[in-house]
């Protein structure tokens, strides 16, 4: 049976029972220490890394999750399996593996939708035994996915407006400039946006269920692109804040039939940070107020 990239809690379930899983739980120690899906292994690097997008930055992000994923048993033969709490309350972090693992190259992976709460609510099983892996060699063959775009590819779109759609879906104060990142309003030295970004927020890529926040359905997914001018034949570029949030989008997206979707992984942690790259500040609809006041007027 084939599956699809996000798993029902009882779609896990069955996938357990039939195939060699890794399953993966990306919470910190002391959460999963108190309950977690039985034989997943906990590796939080995953949501706590902070990637560059320099070539050096880059080489480091590849090589510190090749020896991540291959100490918690990924040789290429096992399907690798995400989850976090629920999917609006751990930033995207499931999905941040799926992200990696899929730049990677890796063949075989999933995300549990829905989360840990899913996966209780559903009634199945957990455990407080910690799961100690059996490492494996990560494959060093695979062909990495060309979905990891640098500084320099934001840039070349924001000098040339119409090559691609740039997608901001952090929260809302940042994307207004009231908070530099979700870790605080001044953990990053500049408040504001990239030049020519569209907005959707990424609480708008999930709808509600009984078992908690589940990404919404490829339609769904496709109207709230279209609220920003997005179809599934653009070009999109993604960011957040470190590539947390936009990942649960790139996987959203993906599911919706977007073929061309890519990430700009340093974000607005790392744009912010450059001095001589142009930012957006303050209020991005004040500058259009002027001209819609002025067509609103009779002649």
């Amino acid at each position: 049976m084939a599956y699809p990239t996000l798993l029902t809690p009882a779609e896990l379930s069955s996938l357990a029972a039939s195939d060699k899983l890794v399953i993966i739980d990306t919470r910190d120690a002391d959460t999963y220490a108190a309950g977690h899906i039985p034989g997943a292994v906990n590796l939080r690097e995953i949501f706590t890394f902070l990637a560059s997008s320099s070539v050096e930055g880059l080489a480091e992000l590849k090589s510190t999750f090749v020896k991540h994923f291959g100490d918690i048993g990924l040789s290429g033969a096992e399907t690798a399996v995400l989850y976090e709490d629920a999917l609006n309350s751990g930033y995207g972090q499931s999905c941040r593996g799926y992200y990696l693992l899929t730049w990677l190259g890796y063949p075989k992976v999933h995300v549990l939708n829905g989360g840990y709460s899913a996966w209780k609510a559903a009634g199945l099983p957990v455990s407080t035994e910690a799961v100690t892996p059996v490492p494996a060699t990560f494959p060093a063959d695979l062909t990495m996915s060309d979905v990891m775009l640098t500084q320099s590819d934001m840039l070349d779109a924001v000098k040339a407006p119409g090559s691609a759609k740039l997608l901001d879906v952090r929260d809302i104060d940042e994307w207004i400039g009231e908070s530099s990142s979700p870790y605080g309003k001044d953990f990053a030295p500049r408040k504001g946006r990239i030049p020519g970004a569209k907005w959707v927020e990424w609480y708008r890529f999930m709808k509600p269920s009984a078992q908690g926040p589940m990404i919404k359905s490829p339609d769904e997914v496709k109207a709230e692109c279209a609220t920003a001018g997005i179809s599934t034949d653009d070009t999109v570029y993604l960011y957040c804040f470190k590539g947390a949030r936009a990942s649960n989008t790139f996987l959203a997206l993906k599911q919706a039939g977007f073929t061309d979707v890519r990430m700009y992984f340093g974000s607005w942690n790392e744009w912010s940070r450059d001095e001589s790259l142009p930012i957006e500040t303050g209020l991005p609809f004040k500058a259009a107020m002027p001209a819609l006041i002025k067509s609103a007027v009779p002649a």
